[in-house]
């Protein structure tokens, strides 16, 4: 069966040290992205550094991708963009998921993180009448 989960919520991405990141579940888009500065490819190395200044959970930290690779997105404005696309980890109602994120300067958006459809089918339903669902159960569990 499948969870029950709101139109936004906050989710851990424990190989990227980011937790209680608040992501948008987007029905609109297929692929799931998240907001990073600093990309550079060096001797087939990714690097990054993910969120900004502002964000809560940013902690400067760069990372170094030696999996990844390059996927055509087409943005919410129709502009189409070659991302890079990495494999990393989702906790969402207490399980980790494997999940694709492309990677995106989201400066300008409400939400570091969006996830789409892709990640979302058959595993979640999305009732747009909630919020946080994920994230109160863990903070349910916590006390």
């Amino acid at each position: 069966m499948k969870r029950k989960i709101g139109r936004v919520d906050k989710a851990d991405f424990p190989l990227l040290n980011l937790y209680d990141v608040e992501v948008k579940i987007d029905t609109g888009a297929y692929t799931s992205s998240i907001h990073c500065k600093n990309v550079v490819v060096v001797d087939n190395y990714l690097k990054c550094v993910f969120l900004d200044e502002e964000h809560p959970a940013y902690h400067e930290k760069e990372f170094v991708f030696d999996r990844y690779d390059v996927k055509v997105v087409k943005s919410s404005n129709g502009q189409i963009q070659a991302r890079y696309r990495i494999l990393t980890e989702i906790i969402l109602f207490g399980k980790t998921y494997p999940i694709f994120l492309t990677l995106s300067d989201r400066e300008e958006m409400r939400y570091p993180v969006l996830i789409g459809r892709k990640f979302l089918t058959k595993r979640f339903v999305v009732d747009i009448n909630n919020t946080n669902l994920s994230y109160k159960l863990k903070l349910k569990n916590e006390h």
